[in-house]
């Protein structure tokens, strides 16, 4: 059996070299352009599918972190969240993203910031680019919206997990409206879209420590601070701990959340269709793995040290801000560099949680510190490089990380103000106590332990 399957790889090879001429021979196509593009789109898709994988992360890490009176409430925000993002980034915010025309732009009529306000993205059509008259570019409009896509889901659901336990379901699914729709996709453009963070200042973020987590982080803060905290979490000038419900959920969160950064970062590269862009993968994605591995192990030796037991919330947060820290630059940095920047990103989570408790906003899975504060720090860490292209300056990065922040500040604050003032964003007291389970859904996550 062996030996026939040894004949039959060997025979399938010696074929190779007939259907690669068997593709040359085709009148009008180019074989190495239409490999290129295959490859792009494909890099796309396994990337995109890869964040999609984050959106469980969050979910799971969520549900971990909370209590069990509130796990089906995350849940479902979780699965809501994402699929309002697919509806809204198709309605609105793909083109708002990419007003100048580039490969990306799915308008008919490939037009600039008023085509974006009437129009939806489109797709290419049925088929394109096995046409040689077909001029098919860079990779498929389908495959990047796809990817795209990933992103803005995943600035939503670090909001998500920050407001747990309070907030009303459809308030913050109305946030994520416009967060997804028009907040995300308009500062995106002034880097991603070729806008004037890119142009101007020479802002770079590879794949969204900015662009991506501290706009989660900083909509996520305002949110916190409007909201307030909860119930007995602040009490009498002490802290008092509220310990989530299954931290196997929160951890099994974690490493599928690890898992899902490869695409995230991996598939930021934006191209696979030379050797050298595969090898750039390749480093990107080791330098991700590295820097989570740094984060990790910065926090559970913190921890060891600040509080003498090791705290695991503390560790997993800590593999996460590792990740967020090296999202901004994952192709630059040597594997001890990565693993550095990653490291430091674990010191500011142990540190700026009890930071956050002292000026009583209340983050219930730790979004804050991870998202914002080392993405903050990510993106500054670029300069050390300079980046990818070798030119990024710390006045550039500072005024991404400034304009972007204030951007999001503003906006956030006007739309949590009004969901406060329309409809109110914070259930009652007895909602509260009882679980939003119960209150918001009337469906519980471990009913037989509560009726036990």
């Amino acid at each position: 059996m062996k030996l026939t399957k040894l004949l039959s790889a060997g025979a399938a090879l010696t074929l190779l070299p007939t259907f690669a001429l068997a593709q040359d021979a085709v009148p009008g196509v180019d074989a190495a352009s239409d490999t290129i593009f295959i490859f792009n789109s494909l890099l796309f898709l396994i990337g995109g599918f890869l964040v999609f994988w984050m959106a469980a992360g969050f979910a799971m890490l969520e549900a971990g972190l909370v209590r069990s009176k509130n796990v089906t409430t995350q849940l479902t925000k979780n699965i809501a969240l994402f699929s309002i993002a697919a509806i809204m980034y198709y309605l609105v915010g793909y083109n708002l993203m990419y007003p100048l025309g580039s490969w990306a732009i799915g308008t008919e009529d490939g037009g600039g910031y008023l085509s974006a306000l009437f129009g939806v993205a489109v797709l290419e059509a049925v088929g394109v680019g096995r046409d040689a008259a077909d001029d098919y570019g860079y990779a498929a409009t389908s495959a990047d919206f796809f990817f795209q896509l990933m992103f803005v889901a995943t600035a939503a659901s670090i909001v998500s997990g920050t407001l747990a336990e309070r907030i009303k379901l459809w308030p913050f699914l109305l946030f994520v409206v416009v967060l997804t729709g028009f907040i995300y996709p308009i500062q995106a453009a002034w880097d991603w879209g070729g806008g004037f963070l890119e142009t101007q200042y020479g802002f770079s973020d590879f794949a969204g420590s900015t662009i991506v987590h501290s706009v989660g982080g900083w909509a996520a803060l305002v949110g916190a601070i409007i909201l307030g905290p909860r119930l007995g979490k602040y009490k009498d000038g002490r802290v008092n701990p509220i310990p989530g419900s299954n931290l196997a959920l929160a951890t099994l969160g974690t490493f599928i959340l690890w898992l899902g950064w490869f695409g995230f970062n991996g598939g930021s590269q934006l191209a696979m269709g030379t050797v050298g862009d595969v090898a750039d993968i390749g480093r990107v994605f080791a330098n991700t793995n590295a820097a989570a591995a740094g984060g990790a192990l910065t926090a559970l030796v913190l921890s060891q040290a600040l509080y003498k037991k090791p705290d695991l919330t503390m560790i997993l947060n800590g593999a996460l801000a590792g990740l967020v820290s090296i999202t901004a630059e994952p192709l630059a940095p040597t594997l001890g560099l990565a693993t550095i920047i990653g490291a430091v990103g674990g010191v500011i989570v142990v540190l700026t949680v009890p930071l956050l408790d002292k000026l009583k906003i209340d983050d219930v899975v730790g979004a804050i510190p991870v998202h914002l504060f080392a993405g903050i720090w990510g993106t500054l860490a670029v300069v050390i490089t300079g980046g990818y292209h070798g030119e990024a300056t710390l006045g550039g990065q500072l005024m991404g990380i400034v304009v972007i922040g204030l951007f999001v500040i503003v906006t956030s604050a006007v739309v949590w103000f009004l969901l406060k003032m329309l409809m109110g964003i914070r259930v009652s007291e007895e909602a509260e106590i009882n679980g939003l389970d119960v209150s918001e859904l009337g469906m519980e996550a471990y009913p037989e332990f509560s009726k036990g």
